[in-house]
């Protein structure tokens, strides 16, 4: 049927949740780079898109779903229906989708993300909220440090097995946070953000140059000694992918996506771990048995207490304000080492000199020698007589 003026608009579909988004790709068999190509887009922008960092928008929003196929039924058909598309409901949040763990997890990540927001919550059985209350960004990062440290630096030991190491990590990872705090607050998953961070300098090849952190802790509890010493021969990703997903309940594409990697090798690195942890540890060949091994870990570690939240948040400031001040000293190093080559640097060209050329032939350079008498009357006789020689030998003329 053809469409008159007055037929309203039809709507847009909506887009699909960031899983989601990355499980049709996956299921195209397309790279990340392939769809940015496709899309017009960077790779880190197709990222930022799976990640729910951001969404697409405009022209790149159309494209973006087309070339995903999401609405192309409704596309279709469009000409057959007598009003536009209804809109797909929106997929329910994490906390309200997954079930055991992931459920938790999903709530701890919305508890999470209203903390670094500022907005206030009201109690989890009545699910409103008693309204957006602005909040300082100090006293923010104060409740999202709070709430997210002590189960990070758990977490950070569990992947080290060193104490110190695993402090330092959180602090690390909330001195950046708090350097880039605009951007964190406004991520969809705040504590993810600082947990990613914290990973990711805990299992830094670089710690095994240092001689602190050469060997792990010795363990105390005895029925914890097995299961933390046989993670930590585990390779770094194996551990970390294990521990996001049968420790954290996280699924498989959150897995992915935390760890930067496809969603096959995630879940191969995964099925890897446990079969290595099998073989060491026949009982936890059960993965709700291992997730509960698990979580007993994470729940009874050793008495690691993060420094306090100002504490972090000077030290962060005194790091920035570190490096910016080596960075104005280096500029001004380089400024004047360029003023000064510019003012002692010749302004002409100057040949260099030829090399010099050993000469042969030469006597050997000696003083004057006394004349015997028979060299002496020589010399009068040459200077006596005629230089043309003897008559003999000139020429006749005629």
């Amino acid at each position: 049927m053809t469409r008159t003026t007055t037929d309203p608009i039809p709507a847009a579909p909506p887009l699909p949740s960031p899983k989601e988004r990355r499980r049709l790709r996956e299921a195209m068999s397309m790279t990340e780079e392939q769809l940015a190509q496709l899309v017009g887009v960077t790779r880190a922008t197709v990222r930022s898109w799976e990640t729910g960092r951001t969404s697409p928008r405009g022209r790149k929003r159309d494209t973006y779903l087309r070339v995903l196929g999401v609405g192309q039924e409704d596309r279709d058909d469009r000409d057959d229906r007598d009003g536009p598309p209804e809109p797909a409901p929106r997929p329910a949040p994490e906390s309200q989708t997954g079930g055991g763990a992931g459920s938790g997890a999903g709530a701890r990540t919305e508890q999470a993300s209203g903390a670094a927001r500022g907005t206030g919550r009201s109690d989890a059985g009545s699910g409103t909220a008693t309204g957006a209350v602005p909040a300082a960004p100090a006293d923010a990062f104060d409740a999202l440090y709070a709430y997210a440290a002590p189960a990070l630096v758990q977490q950070a030991y569990v992947l080290t097995g060193r104490r110190r190491l695993a402090r330092e990590a959180v602090e690390y990872a909330f001195h950046l946070a708090w350097e880039r705090w605009p951007e964190v607050a406004v991520d969809r998953d705040p504590a993810g953000w600082v947990r990613a961070a914290t990973h990711e300098y805990a299992l830094s090849p670089w710690h095994r140059l240092r001689r602190s952190h050469r060997h792990p802790d010795p363990a105390t509890d005895r029925a914890a000694r097995a299961l933390r010493t046989a993670l930590l021969e585990l390779p770094p990703s194996y551990r970390r992918a294990l521990l996001l997903y049968d420790g954290l309940g996280l699924d498989l594409p959150e897995t992915a996506a935390e760890t930067e990697a496809s969603t096959p090798a995630t879940g191969n690195r995964v099925l890897h771990a446990r079969e290595l942890l099998a073989e060491r540890m026949p009982e936890l060949a059960d993965p709700k048995v291992l997730h509960d091994r698990l979580v007993s870990l994470l729940d009874k570690g050793p008495a690691v207490v993060p420094a306090p939240p100002r504490t972090v948040r000077r030290g962060s400031e005194r790091r920035a304000r570190y490096w910016t001040r080596a960075a104005v000293a280096l500029t001004a190093l380089i400024i004047g080492a360029t003023t000064f080559t510019l003012a002692t640097a010749p302004t002409a060209y100057h040949p260099p000199l030829a090399p010099g050329e050993q000469v042969e032939g030469v006597p050997v350079l000696s003083g004057p020698q006394r004349l015997t008498p028979q060299d002496e009357a020589l010399r009068d006789r040459l200077r006596t007589g005629p230089a043309t020689g003897p008559a003999r030998l000139v020429p006749d003329p005629y």
